[in-house]
């Protein structure tokens, strides 16, 4: 055997060796290892979420009390006059720190949008397990319901909501999960439909396996990895829809603060005081592009389909 060949061998391990493989978070984290884009856009999200949840403990100072004094102050890294933390995002018309709303806000927005969400991926999900499982009249019927719901403009049919139970965080969350429970239900059904002949239902129908334990002990696990795509991708969708309706002034209520009341509150002195709408913007924005990478990272990973190495 020439050299070459003797250095292209590679050992094999003992039979008492065992090759380490990474566990846990560590194996995880090793799914990134093509895609360092999906990566970061994670870690950002993970500072977000961690900044929003404990805003309480960290943030600075209190979200609605403000110093008339220190009104429409611009970002600044000298401490204020009564002393405390420098105002880094400056201050808004009523001496609010805007870093500190920011923090505050990112806890409503992402309450709302995470709520709003888990109810949707919850209910479409079952009604798209059943619909595509039994089919027939029920499958007709459920995807009228659908196709009736998905007709009417989403902003227009949350206005309309609102405006009839009156603009609140709790009211919000009712339009919005009335307007976005359809993808979920759809999703949910085209996958059941690519599964419901395959011959592992068949296996079990064959085996007497009950309605409940089919759908959601065989067919639900297997089918669960496009519905996380869309839940990833979803809770974007939902934060822009919360700053929308906030800004236009049907979604949260002031004292309470989220990205889009900030926005909508700035507007009006967007000449003078660019950061009261420009650092809330790319909280909302680098927020979107952040869940949308790591949603498309989710896509390719878990659908062989889409993967591109």
């Amino acid at each position: 055997m020439s050299e070459t060949g003797l250095q292209d061998l590679k050992p094999m391990p003992s039979p008492g060796r065992q090759i380490y493989k990474p566990k846990g978070i560590i194996r995880f984290f090793a799914r990134f290892e093509y895609n360092k884009i999906a990566l970061v856009a994670l870690i950002i999200l993970i500072v977000i979420f961690a900044i929003s949840i404990f805003a309480p403990y960290i943030a600075p100072y209190d979200p609605a009390k403000g110093v008339l004094t220190e009104r429409l102050r611009p970002p600044t890294l000298e401490r204020p006059a009564g002393g405390g933390f420098p105002h880094i995002f400056g201050t808004d018309q009523q001496g609010r720190d805007v870093l500190t709303r920011i923090m505050y806000g990112g806890r409503v927005s992402l309450t709302v949008a995470f709520t709003v969400v888990g109810i949707c991926f919850i209910f479409g999900t079952v009604l798209g397990l059943i619909s595509g499982y039994f089919g027939g009249w029920v499958d007709m019927v459920l995807m009228r319901v659908v196709d009736v719901v998905s007709s009417f403009p989403g902003l227009l049919v949350a206005l309309a909501f609102v405006m009839v139970l009156g603009p609140s965080e709790r009211n919000l969350i009712i339009a919005l999960t009335v307007n976005g429970w359809m993808i979920h239900a759809r999703m949910a059904r085209s996958q059941v439909l690519a599964l419901r002949e395959s011959a592992m239902v068949e296996s079990a129908r064959a085996i007497g396996v009950s309605v409940p334990g089919m759908v959601f002990g065989h067919i639900l696990p297997n089918i669960i990895s496009p519905l996380i795509t869309v839940f990833v991708l979803d809770l974007g969708h939902q934060i822009a829809a919360e700053a929308n309706m906030s800004f236009l002034g049907f979604g949260v209520q002031p004292p309470k603060s989220s990205w889009g009341l900030m926005i909508g509150e700035g507007r009006q002195y967007i000449a003078s005081a660019w950061w009261l709408v420009t650092f809330p913007g790319i909280m909302i924005g680098l927020t979107l592009l952040c869940l949308n990478l790591f949603g498309n990272w989710v896509r390719e990973e878990f659908d062989p389909l889409s993967r591109k190495h």
